[in-house]
């Protein structure tokens, strides 16, 4: 493919992408969610990223500033992302859930699956090659089934998701390593692995099937988008590295 088709079929994926978070921040499925939030925590990171983390779920930082992963776990992920010579501007980060549920609860089965359309738009506009599932809840719904994150962690499989096919990794999630030294080490362990799962490129792509819907051909009515932040406060979009 010459550079100007590359170079157009970036731009286009940029731009479908910010047709996406202009549709989150506009979306009132949940809600509870949409009326207690401060903000839709969308995504954060590069549009072209290899390697994809989906966590929980945002807490009340990420809530208040809008990008995920910016408290203590955020901290410890941008820690370990450093030990494989990575940088966060060099991956993308979502959750399963754009909103933050009250009390910081667990997400409810309701909550997911409204969330997981938009999760599988990212997946298909980024196209990483690796995605790490952090955690129990991401890693559950990605893989279809109920097996838990400590049966999983550290073994990569080949997974479709949405029309993609991925090496999926589940990881413990950052928090729960916080406060529990043999946890760190796997996740540790685990992380180290990332650069040669990388190595292996992408695995063989499914024959194309019928693209996952539009998000706003969806019968569900989305109510007009939030209001611009105020003076002095970044847009979200400029929060994404998809410029």
């Amino acid at each position: 493919m010459a550079a100007t088709d590359l170079a157009a079929t970036a731009t286009a994926r940029r731009d479908a992408l910010k047709q996406v978070l202009a549709q989150a921040r506009a979306c009132a499925r949940c809600p509870e969610l949409a009326a207690t939030r401060n903000t839709v925590v969308f995504g954060s990171g590069n549009a072209d990223a290899e390697l994809m983390f989906v966590g929980e779920a945002p807490g009340a930082t990420e809530d208040e500033r809008g990008v995920p992963f910016v408290g203590r776990a955020g901290k410890l992920l941008d820690q370990l992302l450093d030990e494989i010579d990575l940088t966060r501007e060099a991956v993308f980060v979502a959750n399963v859930l754009q909103c933050r549920p009250p009390g910081n609860r667990d997400p409810l089965p309701i909550e997911i699956d409204n969330c997981h359309e938009y999760l599988l738009r990212k997946v298909e506009l980024i196209e990483p090659t690796v995605i790490c599932t952090l955690g129990n809840f991401s890693t559950k719904l990605l893989r279809g089934d109920s097996t838990g994150i400590s049966r999983l962690h550290g073994q990569d499989e080949v997974r479709i998701i949405g029309p993609r096919a991925v090496r999926l990794y589940p990881l413990y999630h950052p928090a729960a390593a916080l406060y529990t030294p043999s946890t760190l080490e796997m996740l540790r362990a685990d992380f180290h692995r990332i650069p040669d799962l990388l190595a292996l490129g992408a695995p063989p792509q499914p024959a194309p099937v019928q693209p996952i819907p539009e998000l706003d051909e969806q019968p569900e009515p989305m109510p007009e988008p939030e209001e611009p932040p105020a003076a002095g406060e970044p847009e979200p979009a400029a929060q994404l590295g998809l410029f």
